[in-house]
């Protein structure tokens, strides 16, 4: 088994995720990081972000039109609610999701499941804008 060692790049890429708000692409967060002078380049933030996703620093999901996005976050099993119009992004606990799924995946002959679940929508600011 390898072990992936931290380098500055990794690190700046953490940090830089860290201090973004909601879901980032490659991309979005690569630019960040030139902006603040980092010589990294893009496809060490792609190698990077896969790295914190599958070490759990990390969580990913797809957006609507493929790109996957990355946002910092604890390791412990959770889901996200999602604001479609502004990426707001917050961390829940679903105790009933969790026994459901077990259910269904029993209720199928299936063992050991594991899920991931994102819920979207627009946060209350965001619908207070629009309706205004």
């Amino acid at each position: 088994m390898s072990v992936k060692r931290n380098t500055w790049q990794k690190d700046a890429v953490r940090h830089a995720l860290s201090e973004a708000i909601g879901f980032v692409g490659a991309q979005q967060l690569h630019q960040v990081l030139r902006n603040h002078g980092s010589t990294i380049g893009l496809a060490t933030v792609y190698r990077a972000l896969a790295d914190l996703a599958t070490n759990g620093d990390a969580d990913s999901l797809q957006s609507q039109d493929g790109e996957l996005l990355y946002r910092a976050c604890t390791t412990d099993h959770h889901h996200h609610l999602i604001c479609r119009s502004c990426g707001l992004t917050l961390e829940i606990e679903a105790e009933r999701v969790e026994a459901w799924a077990d259910e269904v995946a029993a209720a199928q002959g299936f063992v050991n499941p594991t899920h991931t679940i994102d819920i979207f929508g627009t946060c209350s600011a965001c619908h207070e804008r629009n309706i205004a």
